[in-house]
C-alpha cells in the first residue's frame, strides 16, 4: 500500500535536510521568547506563504492538511480566552470568562500553536525521509546504526497498516462478528494485536540480523546520496530572516492589540 502525494518538486525540496531541521528547531526555540502578539501574528505569514506556495502540493490538498491545525489554533485560542484570569473583564456568563488579558494571552497561544503546526507541516512535505537520514549521517555525525534503524522503522508502518487491512478483510470474509462492550476490547486484541505485534517482531528481528551483517555498525561507509549544501540554503536564511524582520519591525511600529507583552497583568 502505498501512501503517496503528487507533487512539483520546488527549491525548498532541495534544502540540505539536516540544516533544515537544526533551522527548524531553532526557530520553534525563538517562538517560545516571542511574547507580543503583534509580532507572532506578522510571523504567522511568513511559513504560511511558503506552504502555499513553495512546496509543490495542490492548494486543495494543503487547505485539507491545514484543518486540523487551524482546529487546533480555534481550540488553544478559544480555551485560554473563555477561563483565562484577568482584571478587565469584557464578558462574562456562568464559568466563561473572557477578559482583556485572557484574549491576548488565547490569541498569543493561538498563533504560537499554529506556527509550530505551519513549521512542522512544511518540513514534513518538503523532506523526504531516506535523504533526511543520509543528511544526519553525513553532516550531523549521527551513527549509522541508529540513522538506518530509524529509516527502516519508516518504512515498515505502511507495511504495517497494510497487514492490518488486510486481516481485517480476512476476518470479515471469514465472518467474525464485533462483540459489544468489554469483550469488544478482548476481541480486539486477540485477534489484531497480537498477529500484529508478533509479525512486527519476526520482521524487526531479520531487519537487524540482515544490517549486522551488512556492517551497518561500521561508520566507515560510502554512501549513495550525498546531500550538500547549496546556494538555496542561503536563499531560505535570507528569506526567513528578512520575513522574520519585517514581522518584527511592523509587530513593534504598528501594532494591531493594545497588548504588547502577554506576560504583564
Amino acid at each position: 500500500m502505498q501512501w503517496t502525494l503528487n507533487y512539483e518538486e520546488t527549491w525548498v525540496h532541495r534544502l540540505n535536510p539536516a540544516f533544515k531541521l537544526v533551522f527548524f528547531l531553532l526557530l520553534f526555540l525563538l517562538l517560545l521568547f516571542i511574547h507580543n502578539p503583534n509580532i507572532i501574528t506578522n510571523i504567522t505569514f511568513v511559513p504560511l506563504l511558503l506552504l502555499l506556495f513553495s512546496t509543490g502540493h495542490q492548494k486543495k490538498v494543503l487547505l485539507i492538511l491545514m484543518l486540523p491545525f487551524l482546529l487546533l489554533f480555534f481550540s488553544s485560542a478559544s480555551s485560554m480566552m473563555f477561563f483565562g484570569q484577568g482584571s478587565t473583564t469584557w464578558w462574562k456568563w456562568g464559568l466563561i470568562h473572557i477578559t482583556e488579558e485572557s484574549f491576548y494571552r488565547g490569541l498569543h497561544i493561538g498563533f504560537r500553536a499554529l506556527n509550530f503546526a505551519l513549521l512542522g507541516l512544511l518540513f514534513a512535505l518538503t523532506t523526504r525521509p531516506v535523504y533526511l537520514f543520509y543528511s544526519l549521517i553525513q553532516q550531523l555525525r549521527v551513527p549509522p546504526r541508529f540513522a538506518y534503524s530509524f529509516m527502516a522503522a519508516v518504512r515498515i508502518l505502511p507495511v504495517m497498516i497494510e497487514e492490518f487491512q488486510q486481516l481485517r478483510a480476512a476476518l470479515l470474509i471469514r465472518g467474525v462478528k464485533k462483540k459489544k462492550g468489554y469483550r469488544r476490547i478482548t476481541q480486539t486484541i486477540k485477534l489484531y494485536a497480537v498477529p500484529l505485534l508478533s509479525q512486527s517482531i519476526r520482521r524487526a528481528h531479520r531487519i537487524a540480523v540482515a544490517m549486522e551483517a551488512k556492517r551497518f555498525n561500521n561508520n566507515e561507509r560510502t554512501y549513495y546520496y550525498k546531500p550538500t549544501f547549496s546556494k538555496f540554503d542561503l536563499l531560505f536564511l535570507l528569506y526567513t530572516a528578512i520575513g522574520f524582520g519585517i514581522a518584527f519591525w511592523v509587530g513593534s511600529t504598528f501594532p494591531y492589540f493594545d497588548s504588547t507583552d502577554v506576560r504583564q497583568k
